[in-house]
């Protein structure tokens, strides 16, 4: 314990001899200071001409000088900004052409899955009319699912139509294929 303080004594009361910075280096560092505060404050200057403030104090030459400054940037930031446009263009005209390219493809697809279904369909109305042969259909009217008439709904067993008394559906119109057509009901 007493070393640790013996220590600090000599820390805190002993003179520390300071690192001999030499004179011209000192003096070189402050002159780096000094200038590098001036081209600060120049820069901030020229920002607030930049942005239009402090104008007052500019000669004829340093204004015009400001705005062909200006009209550069504004030329480069005009050509960026057209390049940024062509390049998101070009990039839209891209994904056109592949959706273009996506959508033959599923309408081809589609095309095919339509043919079968049709094709599926077609045999699907002739096995359904063979089987159902006790509803006999209407000479011009082959295929029951182009008719434009509509179904009477039986419930429970199959009867055959039986005419009510003033019935104003002519027999040969509804007959047994328990279909009705609009403009009779």
């Amino acid at each position: 314990m007493t070393k640790t303080l013996e220590r600090y004594q000599q820390c805190c009361f002993t003179p520390q001899p300071q690192h001999n910075i030499p004179e011209h280096e000192t003096q070189s560092w402050y002159q780096e200071i000094i200038k590098l505060k001036a081209k600060y404050e120049a820069l901030e200057r020229t920002q607030r001409h930049l942005l239009g403030d402090d104008l007052g104090p500019l000669n004829l030459k340093e204004l015009q000088n400001l705005e062909k400054q200006l009209e550069g940037t504004l030329v480069l930031a005009r050509q960026r900004k057209t390049q940024i446009m062509m390049e998101q263009m070009e990039d839209l005209r891209k994904k056109k052409r592949q959706l273009g390219e996506l959508n033959k493809q599923l309408k081809i697809k589609l095309d095919g899955e339509g043919q079968n279904q049709k094709t599926s369909q077609g045999l699907w109305s002739c096995c359904t009319t063979a089987e159902n042969s006790h509803f006999p259909l209407l000479p011009s009217h082959p295929n029951p699912m182009e008719c434009d008439h509509e179904p009477v709904l039986q419930i429970g067993y199959h009867h055959h139509y039986v005419e009510a008394e003033g019935s104003s559906v002519p027999r040969s119109m509804a007959g047994e294929t328990n279909f009705i057509h609009g403009w009779v009901i």
